[in-house]
């Protein structure tokens, strides 16, 4: 299969200017691209040789750059090198990790991350914790996580309600004030209309 990264910018609200992308990556199907049922069913070797292209291409374009990555995939050496070269390149600007949650996952702790994290930082890689408040990533999951991170995210768009919920908005409120507790950024994603900006 033909795989690819296609490119979401990520915006400043406050200043209303593009600050990063996120690369989501697609395999090339019967339909066009879509993306992965799970990020586990790409071949690593795969996704560092992609990984790179498409970084070379984007060098001194923008300020950040985030990749998706679930656990078992960032104790993978050929992506972990991956990561490490694309940053080389990237240099001055930031790769972002973007750690996602999968069933696979399981059998991958904190204790087995830690050693990694602990590199990534040293190469000036960022970890961002995705898709925080749904799934596994609640709070109780994350916490051995939180002081290697630099940002979380919370997604809209895995919510059934309206953003003008007000159940929804609280889980907003709660953890965007986690993230200042804990000096992290906030990404808030799925904002699709102006009643929602």
């Amino acid at each position: 299969m033909l795989y690819r990264y296609f490119i979401q910018p990520q915006i400043n609200k406050y200043t209303n200017s593009i600050i990063g992308y996120e690369l989501l990556i697609k395999g090339y199907e019967n339909e066009g691209w879509r993306p992965p049922r799970y990020f586990a069913d790409i071949p690593a070797e795969v996704i560092a040789s992609v990984l790179t292209k498409t970084t070379e291409k984007l060098a001194l374009k923008i300020g950040a750059v985030s990749v998706n990555l679930n656990r078992t995939q960032m104790m993978n050496r050929d992506i972990d090198e991956a990561l490490m070269h694309a940053q080389d390149k990237l240099r001055p600007v930031r790769m972002v990790v973007e750690l996602t949650e999968e069933p696979n996952d399981e059998g991958t702790t904190i204790a087995d991350l830690v050693p990694i994290l602990k590199s990534f930082s040293k190469r000036g890689i960022e970890i961002s914790i995705d898709d925080v408040g749904t799934g596994e990533n609640q709070v109780d999951r994350i916490s051995g996580i939180v002081p290697y991170a630099s940002e979380i995210k919370f997604a809209l768009q895995n919510f059934d309600q309206p953003f003008s919920d007000s159940e929804l908005q609280d889980k907003v409120k709660f953890w965007y004030n986690f993230a200042e507790k804990n000096k992290l950024r906030f990404i808030l994603e799925g904002i699709e209309d102006q009643q929602d900006d």
